[in-house]
């Protein structure tokens, strides 16, 4: 007598399939069980507390801070476009004090001084700049890295130290203070501004393009006027354009080396507010600020009309 195996025995269990297991029953919200196909859903990360919040106190600090800043210079602007003499009641908008302005020859002559002075301080610094940046970039001697650091100096001078000083010594050399002896005092002062610039550009530049020129039958005169001169050029007009502006509204360094007549725009004006501050003056400064900001603005853009990067880089000669 055979047994026959019975209808539950004949029956084979299949394998499950590797990683999975049998419970993949549904739950009652219609997804996968735990261990199905679909897996359990990830939950989002929770914010941490304070992640989005904004930080209301420097936002206060630093809206504060800009309008002390630029408050008074708006007062200065508005009024200048008063009808009436009062400092303190605007009231109409009239040009009145711009074309008394145009019409004082004392503000027109110190407005003349400024100018020249400014130019004169660019022209000068750009060339001596210019010559100190390229033989500190070239000199790799202990020598150069010394005539680096000290190059800084003015730079880090309270501008007033620098003035007494520059006073001192034009006194001492028997020199009467004048026009002249202003743009000297511009000239060494600015000439570290136009180092700095071009320094880092210069140590940018690929020096066997220069070497490339002189084995092609160029000196090195001609190397450096032909190559390294108008790969500089954008850098260079950006700092003459700065420099202008910083000399044509500079107070100490000309108050310490000017004479008696013709004085800079700048130290006018202060000789002129000593008395009480006329509307003439805040037509003077408006002018003066619109012009500052416009060269500035002009400084930053000359890199990008010449296909460089960002004017925003000029600091670092980029």
């Amino acid at each position: 007598m055979t047994l026959r195996p019975g209808p539950r025995a004949s029956r084979t269990a299949l394998p499950a399939p590797r990683g999975t297991t049998g419970d993949t029953a549904p739950r009652p919200d219609g997804t996968a069980g735990p261990h199905g196909p679909a897996g359990p859903r990830p939950r989002p990360p929770r914010p941490r507390r304070g992640a989005d919040r904004k930080p209301r106190f420097a936002i206060a600090v630093t809206a504060l801070f800009f309008a002390l800043l630029y408050l008074p210079v708006g007062v200065v602007i508005l009024f200048s476009f008063n009808s009436q003499k009062s400092l303190t009641v605007f009231e109409g908008v009239s040009l009145r004090w711009y074309t008394t302005f145009l019409h004082d020859d004392v503000l027109l002559d110190s407005l003349g001084m400024s100018l020249r002075v400014s130019l004169v301080a660019m022209a000068g610094s750009l060339v001596l700049g210019v010559a100190l940046a390229l033989g500190l970039v070239r000199n790799r001697s202990r020598l150069g890295s010394f005539a680096g650091l000290v190059m800084l100096v003015p730079l880090i001078t309270p501008e007033i130290v620098t003035g007494v000083a520059a006073m001192l010594l034009f006194k001492g050399l028997g020199i009467t203070l004048s026009t002249g002896t202003v743009m000297l005092a511009e000239i060494t002062f600015s000439i570290s501004y136009v180092t700095v610039i071009l320094r880092s550009r210069i140590a940018a530049l690929n020096p066997e393009v220069e070497e490339a020129a002189m084995d092609l039958g160029a000196t090195r005169r001609q190397a450096l006027r032909l190559v390294t001169l108008p790969a500089l050029l954008p850098s260079i007009l950006a700092s003459g354009v700065l420099i202008f502006a910083l000399v044509f509204d500079d107070f100490v360094l000309a108050y310490f080396t000017t004479g008696v007549d013709p004085q800079p725009l700048s130290v006018r004006i202060y000789s002129a507010i000593r008395f009480g501050v006329q509307p003439t003056i805040n037509a003077v400064g408006t002018l003066m600020l619109v012009g500052s900001i416009g060269l500035i603005v002009l400084a930053l853009a000359i890199p990008r009309l010449f296909g460089r990067r960002g004017g925003l880089d000029l600091l670092s000669g980029k």
